[in-house]
């Protein structure tokens, strides 16, 4: 997650949402908040707890100094439809790691100084699924979080063993981590946790020992997900670590298929996910939907695929829909979804009449061909590879390789940049099933 106004402490309201009871009471962007109730409001935490009443006090301050105070009766949980520029209204945790598997340590220099934060917040876990390691979380933060009743809450595991999570995060306080993860489940905070499995480190009789720990604190933990470990081609100087190939992806997803069937039988739950990547890499068929159970590591690349598949099949129907004029469009993707989204492409030729979809798998030259997921796909290696191609009415890419909230690439490369060097025109697709047609049955793409 790529963070805006990270190093900030500002409660400066930067949207107001219309129709809200902020915007009926003339609070406008610019404005300050002060206070809820009498209480300095030092973070979001703070935010979300105190503006949950049915009956508040806010105080703001207007761009040009006049204090306003307000009283607001509102149905509890209610927001007042306030977003802020800094979306903590406080500084962001930086990670004090040194993981060996560190993907920020393999970028390349040169990109923008937001790609380089490192964030290690229990407030972004809650707020925006963010996963957290636990190392720098104080006394107090774990406190908070069980009387403010933080959850859920996404954790970096990689391993219980804490002789071997101290080697991996080269951090002196990552051994205690299961503790604090016994006080969470203690105080029913429910709890995901993610594993990056780096071969010959922590696979194996170490995997096997980390899920069993694990396990114990269901259904506080909630659900396990196994991801590979993402290398880049710059990691000159850094821990030497293998990445998965298919023999490795195959044997992993034995294990897991195993471990899901014991807590199955044992717990009435999967309980641990292997991520897409893995059976991308093995050539072995997706789970089906209801092995996912409800998804619930869908934006750690746990069953994203196949979601993504059954949502396009809710919406398409038997007949054939007449675009009204033929349409001739290129899809981008990532090399590891390739052979998926081909597969999209016929679905949704065979339903829109005058409708023709090629796919391209853009190689990734920009931090090296180990690194094959759409969402680190550049805005120049699209550029470079698809340059010479017909493109007709334009390209589709999907949102998941543009920054948050904009349209730039991760090299600062704009979609209007790049469309002014390819001179068409390139469609942005949500990753969502329904949305993606919609950009066909409602006839978006002029």
């Amino acid at each position: 997650m790529e963070l805006k106004n990270y190093d900030k402490h500002e409660n400066i309201i930067e949207t107001v949402t219309k129709g809200s009871i902020a915007e009926e009471l003339g609070v406008e962007e610019g404005d300050l908040l002060i206070s809820i109730n009498g209480h300095e409001i030092k973070d979001i935490i703070d935010y979300k707890y105190h503006i949950s009443d049915d009956y508040i006090v806010m105080v703001i301050k207007k761009e040009y100094g006049q204090i306003w105070e307000l009283e607001i009766e509102k149905e509890y949980d209610e927001d007042v439809g306030i977003a802020f520029s800094n979306p903590l209204i406080d500084k962001a945790k930086s990670c004090n790691n040194k993981c060996i598997f560190c993907f920020i340590d393999q970028l390349p220099k040169g990109m923008r100084k937001t790609l380089y934060f490192k964030d290690d917040d229990s407030r972004l876990s809650f707020l925006q699924g963010n996963f957290i390691t636990l190392t720098n979380i104080s006394e107090d933060d774990i406190k908070r979080i069980i009387e403010y009743r933080i959850s859920p809450i996404n954790i970096s595991v990689h391993t219980t063993d804490p002789k071997l999570r101290t080697f991996m995060l080269n951090n002196k306080n990552a051994g205690n981590l299961y503790d604090i993860l016994k006080r969470f489940s203690a105080a029913n905070i429910e709890m995901n946790c993610q594993i990056v499995l780096c071969p010959g480190i922590n696979d194996g009789e170490s995997l096997k020992k980390t899920v069993e720990d694990l396990s114990h604190l269901y259904p506080s933990i909630h659900s396990v997900a196994v991801v590979p470990v993402g290398l880049t081609k710059y990691r000159e100087g850094l821990y030497p670590i293998d990445g998965y190939n298919k023999q490795l992806a195959s044997k992993l997803l034995d294990e897991i298929h195993e471990y899901q069937r014991y807590f199955f039988t044992k717990k009435g739950t999967r309980f641990i996910y292997a991520s897409d990547e893995f059976y991308i890499l093995a050539g072995v068929e997706l789970p089906k939907v209801e092995q996912y159970e409800g998804f619930p590591q869908i934006e750690n690349g746990v069953g994203l695929i196949r979601n993504f598949d059954m949502e396009i099949k809710k919406v398409l129907k038997d007949e054939k829909i007449n675009l009204n004029k033929a349409k001739s469009y290129l899809l981008i993707t990532g090399v590891s979804a390739f052979e998926f989204i081909k597969k999209i492409a016929v679905k949704m030729e065979n339903s829109f009449s005058g409708l023709s979809l090629d796919v391209k798998a853009i190689k990734n030259d920009f931090f090296g061909h180990s690194v094959t997921v759409s969402g680190l796909v550049t805005g120049k290696d699209i550029f470079m590879q698809v340059k010479d191609y017909d493109l007709k009415d334009g390209i589709i890419i999907p949102r998941s390789m543009l920054k948050s909230g904009e349209d730039i690439f991760l090299d600062d490369i704009t979609v209007k940049e790049l469309e002014e060097k390819l001179q068409t025109n390139v469609i942005i697709a949500e990753v969502n099933g329904e949305k993606f047609v919609d950009l066909f049955v409602k006839d978006l793409i002029k």
